[in-house]
């Protein structure tokens, strides 16, 4: 790839301006990407002693507040690293979580079998959310004619929605969540969008579908306050309060529950690993490896050559490549040439659709009652 006018790269990390044009550099060449980790790691991370009290404290607190209940939190779980560490950890602190899985029709066969090895493995109930095909193929049509970068949006709104309306119908006050600061803060804000605006979604939809979207799970900005104000709902990264060394705990998941490896992150999805293998490098000039992969330098678990030597090689095998080219888009119903000219597209930024405001926006009045709306957030929990 050719060098941008003023191409600079991170002294330490791998991301440069192709990444993000606005990157600022310190005088050791250092980028802010850099520096907003180490702030988030020292105000976040807690993997000593310190953090384990928090850890047992936490978890005291989940078992008081799930007391007579079935369950005392809620967990996503898509069969990767992070959710089956989770999954590990909240049964290691005498959690009684239901696990939550999004069946959006994509799951890799090994995914299938992950999963069933960690619920079972760990004794956990699992909850299997089966996604209307013929609506969600209808999203995702939608969102890659809009020629929009966050087309895995449409499956992660639907997983939060699913969280939080399961937590409402069993009475649970705690989402234990697999988000860290050691794998994956860093991220140039440009290549995803919010997970959590129904607006956009439906205003894309409106746009570009054909389906009615009847029984897909949205979730407004306006509900998920209401849930963390006064039904008193959290999430915890609860992985930031132990040690998270991912090569570690890979091999641990292995170890324990017979896990096995998907080759790559979130490749645990047939389509995201085609997103973010193909899509996203040759229509929006966008590898994550380099962010996910700065985020393991930057948290001492990779050396800069390792990771430069990596992204020498394609995202993913070439022939797979091109086999999940011809599925993904016979699955999606586009025949090869809609689905080359859709590559071809010019992007779109998601705000060239409607988008959703604050609650405040929507609602002038309740502005002075902000402070007092956190106050009693604060006291609920």
């Amino acid at each position: 790839m050719p060098l941008i006018p003023n191409y600079r790269q991170c002294s330490i990390g791998v991301l440069d301006t192709r990444d993000d044009p606005d990157m600022r550099f310190d005088d050791e060449g250092r980028s802010h990407y850099y520096h907003d980790y180490r702030k988030a790691e020292a105000e976040l991370v807690h993997n000593g002693p310190e953090g384990e009290a928090m850890l047992q404290a936490l978890a005291e607190q989940i078992k008081r507040d799930g007391k007579g209940k079935p369950y005392d939190c809620i967990m996503g779980l898509s069969g990767g690293v992070d959710s089956t560490f989770v999954a590990i950890q909240a049964r290691r602190l005498g959690l009684r979580p239901l696990a939550v899985h999004l069946d959006n029709g994509w799951n890799a066969e090994l995914a299938v079998q992950n999963i069933e090895q960690i619920v079972s493995r760990l004794d956990i109930d699992l909850h299997t959310h089966v996604i209307d095909w013929s609506e969600f193929r209808d999203l995702q049509r939608a969102h890659l004619k809009a020629s929009v970068i966050d087309i895995e949006v449409v499956s992660d709104h639907a997983v939060f929605a699913l969280l939080y309306r399961l937590a409402a119908k069993h009475g649970i006050r705690h989402i234990l969540s697999g988000t860290n600061v050691v794998t994956e803060f860093v991220m140039p804000p440009h290549w995803n969008y919010a997970k959590n605006d129904h607006v956009n979604i439906k205003a894309i939809h409106a746009a570009f579908g054909e389906v009615p979207l009847k029984t897909y799970p949205f979730m407004s900005l306006k509900l998920k306050k209401w849930d963390q104000m006064f039904r008193g709902l959290q999430s915890h990264s609860i992985l930031n309060l132990l040690p998270y060394d991912k090569a570690e705990v890979k091999q641990r998941i292995q170890d324990e529950l017979g896990w096995r490896d998907y080759g790559g992150k979130h490749h645990e999805s047939i389509f995201t690993r085609f997103y973010q293998g193909y899509i996203l490098p040759r229509k929006f000039g966008v590898d994550k490896r380099k962010a996910h992969l700065t985020n393991l330098i930057y948290a001492g678990q990779m050396t800069k050559e390792a990771a430069l030597a990596e992204l020498d090689e394609p995202p993913y095998d070439p022939e797979q490549m091109e086999e999940d080219r011809i599925f993904v888009s016979k699955k999606l119903g586009f025949t090869l040439d809609e689905f080359d000219a859709i590559m071809k597209a010019e992007p779109r930024p998601h705000t060239d659709y409607a988008v959703e405001r604050s609650v405040y926006e929507t609602y002038p009045l309740l502005k002075p009652l902000r402070g007092a709306f956190n106050l009693a957030k604060r006291v609920v929990r």
